[in-house]
């Protein structure tokens, strides 16, 4: 009797948060995991945690080059992939009274350029693989513009339209496309802020909850869900309220740079 071979991963933004956490569902289902971070010292413990199930692929994936090496070692090893989740990122403040342009070329080129460098690796893998799906982490908050939020707030939805877009054209070639919407969760990033997290998810629960729901493949994962319900309607909201719902969560702070 034939044994169905492990299900084969690509997971960027590894090394802690909710890929650290959501790492550790997919590794514990047995399947193989190509993992992305700037650092490779987590990756690496990782591997050693779970031994012959772990392909550490660590560099800056906004560099397009490091990604396209980075492909050719997936392939290298693996010959195909089934899953790419993208799920790295990063947030920083603008303050409007000294704008600096090179905090929203940052974060886009974090959030959505090398998401796209990622896409253009993976896709001829996933092509190759079994079931492919083809998985986005954007975010909740782009429904609602917040102070200080431009930059991020630009990236997002950009990713969420370019997944969308892409759950178009691939669907003939059967690669599903998920985009997943998370609110706040209790991450390294998110312990930084200055502000009250509502309806806040640990990042254990959060990382169970995706991976769960990732094997429905649906178009959209939202959580936690009660914050998706209560942020749609305040999008709604006249600026003067949305100004004031925002100020009560701004940063003072300065921004904050991506981590490791």
């Amino acid at each position: 009797m034939s044994l169905t071979p492990p299900r084969r991963y690509w997971l960027t933004g590894a090394s802690n948060g909710i890929g650290a956490a959501l790492a550790e569902e997919i590794l514990k289902t047995g399947a193989h995991l190509a993992v992305s971070s700037r650092s490779a010292a987590p990756m690496k413990i990782l591997s050693l945690r779970y031994p012959g199930q772990v392909l550490v692929v660590a560099g800056d994936l906004t560099n397009s080059q490091t990604v396209r090496e980075i492909g050719e070692q997936i392939a290298k090893d693996w010959g195909s992939l089934d899953t790419l989740i993208l799920n790295a990122g990063t947030c920083e403040y603008v303050d409007a009274k000294q704008f600096d342009s090179s905090i929203v070329e940052h974060v886009v080129r974090t959030n959505l350029l090398a998401s796209s460098y990622c896409i253009e690796a993976a896709l001829p893998l996933l092509r190759a693989g079994t079931a492919p799906h083809l998985v986005g982490v954007a975010s909740s908050v782009t429904y609602l513009p917040l102070p200080r939020a431009e930059a991020h707030g630009a990236s997002k939805p950009g990713l969420r339209y370019l997944f969308e877009s892409l759950r178009t054209d691939l669907r003939c070639e059967g690669i599903d496309v998920t985009v997943v919407s998370p609110g706040f969760v209790d991450t390294p990033l998110s312990a930084k802020n200055d502000f009250s997290i509502p309806l806040s998810w640990p990042v254990d629960k959060a990382a169970r909850h995706l991976f769960d729901q990732l094997k429905n493949r649906p178009p959209v994962i939202a959580l936690p869900g009660m914050f998706m319900a209560t942020l749609w309607p305040l999008s709604k909201m006249p600026d003067s309220v949305k100004l004031t719902i925002g100020k009560r969560i701004v940063r003072r702070n300065p921004p904050i740079m991506d981590l490791p």
